[in-house]
């Protein structure tokens, strides 16, 4: 019976990622096809090489296991999550199995620790959350430093994992003596090592295994005579004499361009000055330069991540550069030189450490390896760490996004080695944002020999190029802007939230900020009065629109809410002044003015909702597969027989539209029993393609047997285009009347704009940033265009209220395939008559089928949104969509949207 079940429920609770779900898949395959895997008898030369054999098949990679046991290597890049793949193992040996002991082996101290933490329940990094039997029953972590105290829970039904460290048992088997774990323990009568060699399950899990495969203390291990090996590694080869030597047992490869290519890490770019030439600097002045450069790039990065937390709600990160030096000498001069006040004026001499063997002993050693160790603390002040060869595998962080190697290496080496500390992403999965998800490694000196290298077809990565320009103007330094509503300028309340921020923080202080209408011991109670409005707006009946804030007992209500939740000490400040009364009145006002009531509207089907795809023609241009011609297909009698071709292990199926069929029921808005008709139909046309240009039936068997997932991916693709769906009764839920503006962040470079100006090159227009307006909603603001730019000053000159609406402001949703999509509007404004929502686009473009889409989910909110606003004597709701050619600043409100 197959255990493929069980892999898959392990995956699911596990959350595995689809390469780690790919490595327990391949393990499955492996002990199915070789039934003497788990024979732990089974281990003559004669019978590891008829394993060997029977796996070739499924493995083209595996030649040898390299070991006297059966070993399998997984080759997954840094950053993919090797520790929690392991836990994988466990979890499925041990289900599938019944598999208790377990031997995980690290290379050095550092992973050794981390292993111990990734192993002990209730850590940020536990590898077994989601098991729900290792909840309750969780294994035994015996490690190098407890087994002679080990406990017996794999007697009562639990298992063990032992942890340890190969590089202690290297030290211990120099000059011929045994490794402390051979030697007798009183307590067991037997050493451990001869325990853990007599047990029939034990599993060997070898964690970074390049780094360890010809070293005594493993040749020591190999006497354990485990039932399986398990390897993973990043980097699955040997330094050989001339060149690597790849190991023989590889069953998995990940590499490192598959990971950035789908996203499980950063995307590395390699840094250079535009046209720099080395041969015109000396190496004293290039290691100048690129020290100097990697500041600015991490100046840059800081802002972007900065603003990103800002904009998303997200975690704050705090980058950090990585100096790689030659030596520990060299290492003391870059730490002399960035102290020092001839370096960015000493900004630096507190924010930077070294890290190397003459650094990190004795009591001011403990100190740096603290700092180290928290480098990813956003309050942590160190900002540059200089090491010389000492962060290594184990030292997983997420928050290295500058990388200046200072040390003479091949393109290859910097490549391979420098890179692979900084690929982890902070927030576990690509932003979208390129900043966020961008390593980058200051290379001007290597800079093309790295890039033919990353071009190389053998290349672990492909590259991305950035270029600076030699001097960066101070005015162009990247600055996060705090986006706050026009509301909080006048109160006062923005000017105290950019005070907390040092004017070096990146944060933009405005020359001439606003002046606010209130003091700043007047502004906390504007702050609470906000709160309880926030509260209020929930309760529709009570406030249905923001007007009926004004209204004497909606008012009075809202300065009872007040007066309860701000502190005696606060009354005391502004006793001499307005009455807590006058000041919600006043920020009442305020809100009034400077608000558009969006209601938030839910619209809920009634009744049967039918959906489904109409019938359509497959296009099959595009799908031209042929025979893969390194396996064979071997035709079964009937169906459901399997069949092997080469690596890949198929069901046969009688009819060949079965193929597809099989393929496109997997597909979660694909019924059987509703749509049959249609993809037997559509996986019919497929055929009848193959058909026209493959040969014989074994060919077509071939194709739709090896390539049946990629066709049938391809035509639920086109199925997606001709989905329907028919909601005959709505019911639509006004929740809240009127919802507070969000407040958001943006990055500007250079100076604040008027919509009068536009920036140097016109072409930048979506990097600026304006401010300065009077009748905007909000205090800053960007623009995709040009157009925009002008049509905000005919808002700015002809609206009452403007803004840009920022994402979950409307929650209007349009269909795109099967999914709904956010439509975020360019424009919404408020007139004497209207609430208005606009769009502004090229004329080429209002007849696309998306813009067509946006426009009808926006016209159907604003007719659901005027019924409520004009029942609550409020103004009715109208989407305009505006061609640019029609935008000019002669042009008025009321004619445009005419």
């Amino acid at each position: 019976m197959s255990t493929l079940n069980t892999a898959r429920s392990i995956a699911g609770r596990l959350s595995l990622r689809e390469p780690q779900w790919e490595s327990l898949q391949k393990l499955v395959t492996a002990i199915e096809a070789v039934p003497a895997l788990r024979d732990h008898e089974a281990r003559s030369a004669e019978e590891l090489t008829a394993m060997i054999e029977a796996l070739k098949g499924q493995f083209s990679n595996l030649s040898d296991f390299e070991r006297d046991f059966p070993s399998f290597c997984f080759a997954l890049a840094t950053g993919v999550g090797k520790t929690r793949l392991m836990g994988a193992f466990i979890s499925y040996l041990h289900a599938a199995f019944g598999y208790k002991h377990f031997f995980v082996l690290a290379p050095n101290l550092t992973i050794y620790n981390k292993l111990i933490a990734d192993f002990t329940p209730n850590t940020p990094k536990y590898v077994f959350k989601g098991i729900a039997e290792f909840a309750v029953n969780p294994p035994e972590v015996i490690t190098g430093d407890n087994y002679e105290q080990r406990g017996t829970k794999s007697l009562l039904g639990g298992i063990e994992v032992n942890i340890f460290n190969i590089s202690k048992i290297n030290s211990e088997v120099r000059g011929g003596k045994s490794p402390r774990i051979k030697r007798l323990s009183e307590y067991l009568g037997q050493s451990y090592f001869e325990y853990l060699a007599g047990l029939p399950d034990l599993i060997l899990l070898m964690d970074e295994s390049h780094r360890y495969r010809a070293s005594a203390g493993v040749k020591a291990l190999n006497e354990l005579k485990p039932l399986m090996g398990l390897e993973l590694t990043a980097t699955p080869f040997v330094e050989g004499a001339s060149k690597p030597i790849p190991f023989k047992n590889v069953v998995m490869d990940y590499p490192l361009a598959r990971a950035i290519e789908d996203g499980f890490v950063k995307d590395p770019a390699v840094v250079t000055q535009q046209n720099f030439n080395k041969d015109d600097h000396s190496p004293e002045q290039i290691e100048r330069i690129k020290l100097m450069d990697g500041v600015r790039v991490h100046e840059e990065t800081k802002v972007h991540l900065l603003t990103y937390a800002q904009q998303t709600g997200q975690k704050l990160v705090k980058p950090f550069m990585l100096v790689i030096a030659r030596d520990t000498s060299h290492a003391s001069q870059l730490m002399q030189l960035i102290q020092s006040s001839e370096f960015f004026n000493g900004y630096y001499a507190n924010k930077v450490i070294q890290v190397d063997s003459g650094t990190t002993s004795g009591a001011e050693g403990d100190a740096v390896i603290e700092k180290l160790l928290a480098v990813e603390s956003y309050d942590e002040s160190t900002e540059i760490v200089i090491h010389v060869n000492m962060l290594k595998e184990g030292w997983d962080v997420t928050n290295l996004y500058t990388i200046v190697p200072l040390r003479a290496a091949n393109a290859r080496t910097l490549i391979e080695q420098s890179i692979g500390r900084g690929l982890r992403l902070p927030y576990g999965r690509r932003t979208g944002d390129e900043t966020v998800d961008r390593l980058n490694i200051i290379a001007h000196d290597r800079f093309q020999e790295v890039v033919d290298e990353a071009g190389r077809g053998d290349s672990p990565i492909r590259m991305k190029v950035l270029e600076l320009t030699p001097d960066q103007p101070a005015n162009e330094k990247p600055q996060t802007v705090l986006v706050t509503s026009a509301v909080e300028n006048l109160l006062g309340i923005t000017q105290q939230k950019q005070s907390q921020f040092a004017s070096t923080s990146g944060i933009y202080q405005p020359i001439k900020p606003t002046a606010p209408v209130l003091t700043a011991e007047q502004t906390p109670i504007a702050q609470a009065t906000l709160n309880v409005i926030e509260q209020i707006s929930r309760q529709q009946s009570f406030a249905p629109t923001s007007a009926t804030l004004s209204q004497a007992h909606v008012q009075a209500e809202i300065i009872k809410q007040v007066e309860a939740i701000v502190s005696p000490k606060q009354i005391e400040l502004i006793a001499s002044g307005p009455s807590v009364a006058d000041i919600v009145k006043t920020t009442v006002a305020i809100v009034t003015k400077h608000t558009i009531d969006i209601p938030r509207i839910l619209v809920k089907p009634k009744g049967n909702v039918k959906s489904g795809f109409h019938p359509f023609t497959l296009d099959v241009s595009k799908i031209n597969f042929q025979p893969a011609s390194q396996q064979l297909v071997s035709k079964a009698l009937q169906s459901g027989k399997e069949i092997t071709m080469g690596k890949a292990s198929l069901v046969y199926e009688a009819r060949l539209e079965d193929y597809l069929v099989r393929e496109l029921i997997n597909y979660d808005d694909i019924s059987y029993d509703h749509h049959a008709a249609l993809i037997h139909e559509l996986a019919g046309q497929a055929v009848g393609h193959f058909k026209s240009y493959l040969t014989t039936e074994d060919e077509i068997h071939n194709v739709l047997g090896y390539y049946g997932k990629q066709i049938a991916e391809n035509i639920h693709s086109q199925m997606l285009a001709h989905y329907y769906e028919d909601v005959t009764e709505v019911e639509v839920v006004v929740s809240q009347g009127f919802t507070p503006l969000k407040p958001s962040a943006i990055t500007a470079v250079g100076e604040i704009l008027t919509l009068e100006q536009l920036p140097t090159e016109k072409s930048k227009i979506a990097q600026a940033v304006y401010g300065g307006f009077s009748k905007c909603a909000y205090t800053y603001q960007k623009f995709h265009s040009d157009t925009e730019r002008v049509f905000a000053a005919i808002l700015e000159r002809d609206a009452q209220v403007w803004f840009r609406p920022v994402s979950g402001q409307f929650n209007i949703f349009y269909r795109n395939g099967i999914y709904e999509s956010e439509y975020i509007p360019d424009f919404v404004a408020s007139t004497g008559e209207f609430n208005l929502i606009i769009e502004t686009k090229k004329l080429m473009d209002i007849e696309n089928e998306d813009v067509k889409a946006k426009a009808a989910a926006a016209t159907s909110w604003c007719e659901n949104a005027s019924k409520y606003s004009v029942s609550n004597g409020g103004k009715p709701w109208k989407y305009y969509l505006i061609s640019h050619d029609k935008v000019s600043i002669s042009m008025t409100l009321l004619h445009l949207i005419k």
